[in-house]
């Protein structure tokens, strides 16, 4: 079996806060996990690091000096589907929800407890990087003129790139498979998380369908790719075509 956390070659996670006290505790205990961590101590130097270090997850504080959190997190998903866990004091609602809407892939509170956040870190890791090696089957599907490649992480709408972190193309493909058959919150839950995730909410899965719908280009009230079934789930707007690989 590969593991897929402790490979010496492996890129380095990116801890990014202001406070080098969180950020020699986090350090800590992910190097006791024998991940290899590289750190920033403001927005600007963060976004310097991710394009330097091509980090494998970034470990994300909102309130940064330079430059805040939440632009950091745009300008990380415009560069690519790096995941995103933010570790923030502002733990409200709808701070996780803005974090989650902006591209988080998942939300730690501060007061945090540390061997929560390197389970979390290792829930990501295991998720993203094992699609990944994976190739999400090899599988290709189109709707409309929505093209999606698992195996290259690509996803095209009317021949314009569109770029998706890793949660939202489970999401997407989750919906493409089912091939209209409607979707419950739980069973998207369990397609992006893993059966058992905690600290998830039905409400989490509004906001990534939202997100996902605003990428690609997606009316709620005349959808062409992700219809809402009030009451019951989501499911996908037309009919689902399953192409050979490329």
């Amino acid at each position: 079996m590969i593991d897929l956390v402790a490979r010496p070659e492996a890129a380095p996670i990116l801890v990014v806060d202001d406070d080098p006290k969180i950020v020699a505790l986090v350090r800590a205990y992910l190097e006791r996990e024998r991940f290899r961590v590289v750190t920033a101590g403001d927005g600007r130097a963060a976004l310097r690091a991710i394009e330097e270090h091509e980090p494998r997850l970034v470990v994300l504080d909102l309130m940064l000096p330079e430059v805040d959190g939440l632009a950091v997190i745009r300008r990380t998903r415009a560069m690519g589907d790096i995941p995103i866990l933010v570790l923030s004091a502002r733990g409200s609602t709808g701070d996780r929800i803005q974090g989650l809407t902006e591209g988080a892939d998942d939300y730690l509170p501060k007061p945090f407890s540390p061997a929560e956040l390197v389970a979390r870190v290792r829930t990501i890791l295991r998720r993203t990087e094992r699609d990944a090696l994976d190739g999400g089957g090899d599988v290709r599907y189109r709707t409309g003129d929505l093209e999606v490649d698992l195996a290259r992480h690509a996803v095209r709408v009317g021949g314009r790139d569109i770029i998706l972190s890793v949660l939202e193309l489970r999401l997407l493909a989750a919906l493409l498979a089912a091939d209209g058959r409607i979707l419950s919150r739980d069973q998207l839950l369990d397609a992006i998380h893993g059966v058992g995730e905690a600290d998830v909410t039905d409400r989490a899965i509004d906001v990534y369908v939202k997100r996902l719908r605003e990428k690609l280009g997606d009316d709620p009230a005349a959808p062409r790719f992700v219809a809402t079934v009030r009451g019951a789930g989501y499911r996908a707007a037309g009919p689902v075509e399953r192409l050979a690989p490329a």
